[in-house]
């Protein structure tokens, strides 16, 4: 018999709407600029073996991203930096190859929020104002570490700025590669590579694998229908299920002599000859994902034997944020991550994930 802890399983949560991408009120754009951090995108459209040439262009236009070695903390509150990044367009940083779990972790968010995940002895010996992790358990061992770069009071010589600059430079000093990226559409000035040449900066690129999957098997979907009906279509939790399956590679087939998988697709289904599967692996800003999504909406824009696609963004395990500002930790998988549904007529469904310790999604 199984002990007790083994037997249950950590809680996850599946939070999923519906709507129309070209309403008004629409809240699909938002919702990817609220989830800052992202390292998998994929799309798989259905009766698809070619793409279309504008979707080939927008995947090449998702741009490179930074990788900055031994990097100060501290050298992401100078004022220049906040002058020349924060403050023009969008700027993203996250440490690298860093375990929210177990290690200090930084982010700088879009919004000019550096948020500072780190254990107690270190938020001791820094000095600056914190809260408790919300997973840390009874006996807290991890405290988190909100400043605000935009802040009205946070400028070169202010009594607010020179604290935290003596707490992470002289005090403390906390040191991490890092990645890096800068929407800056419409500015002009510096770049990252010049801004961090004295640095051990390197440019790097986003992977881009394609695919054509055949004779697959695809749950038969109602855009109107989100929990499905019997014989007619599946509901959002099957398709969820199905499509972390064909993303992951796992057979459909639940055949007997399998001992990996028994899984089969949900009914009712049907076969596509044929199905595209792009996956794009990088640091991977809001702003391309948006692009991004935009472009697989203008697909139905003519005629297409696809009645449905999807495209499925996950976050990075081990980030101190999800979505917005709100805290994320590991636990047992670091799950985050969204997909959308987007049906021919363009509605879509918007199904978000995470796992025990994450708040729910907005």
């Amino acid at each position: 018999m199984l002990p007790a802890q083994l037997g249950r399983a950590p809680r996850h949560l599946l939070v999923c709407e519906r709507g129309h991408a070209r309403h008004p009120r629409s809240r699909h754009a938002a919702h990817v600029r609220d989830h800052a951090y992202s390292c998998r995108v994929s799309f798989l459209i259905p009766e698809c073996g070619m793409l279309p040439e504008v979707l080939k262009s927008t995947i090449a236009d998702i741009g490179e991203y930074y990788l900055v070695r031994n990097l100060p903390v501290h050298e992401l509150i100078a004022h220049e930096f906040i002058e020349a990044f924060v403050k023009k367009g969008s700027c993203y940083a996250l440490t690298y190859k860093t375990k929210i779990d177990q290690d200090n972790t930084a982010a700088l968010l879009p919004n000019g929020k550096l948020i500072l995940s780190v254990d107690k002895d270190t938020y001791e010996e820094l000095g600056l104002q914190g809260r408790p992790s919300r997973y840390s358990g009874k006996k807290v061992m991890r405290y988190i570490i909100t400043i605000d770069l935009t802040d009205a009071g946070f400028y070169p010589e202010s009594k607010k700025h020179n604290r935290v600059l003596w707490a992470l430079k002289e005090k403390k000093p906390l040191e991490f590669d890092f990645l890096l990226a800068w929407d800056n559409t419409g500015a002009e000035g510096s770049t990252l590579m010049s801004y961090f040449s004295k640095n051990q900066i390197q440019a790097l690129k986003p992977k881009i694998t394609f695919s054509t999957l055949r004779d697959l098997q695809c749950p038969v979907l109602q855009s109107n229908e989100l929990q499905g009906k019997p014989e007619e279509s599946c509901s959002t939790e099957e398709l969820f299920e199905w499509l972390g399956a064909v993303l992951n590679q796992v057979s459909l087939d639940n055949k007997s002599s399998s001992f990996l998988s028994t899984y089969c697709c949900p009914e009712p289904n049907t076969v596509v000859e044929k199905a595209f599967l792009c996956t794009i692996t990088g640091f991977i800003i809001p702003e391309k994902i948006i692009q991004l999504l935009e472009q697989l909406c203008c697909y139905f824009g003519e005629p297409k034997l696809a009645y449905w696609l999807t495209l499925t963004v996950h976050g990075f395990a081990d980030s101190p944020v999800s979505w917005r500002e709100s805290e994320h930790g590991f636990h047992k998988g670091g799950e985050n991550l969204y997909n959308f549904v987007i049906f021919r007529n363009l509605d879509y469904w918007l199904q978000m994930a995470v796992g025990a310790h994450d708040d729910c999604p907005p």
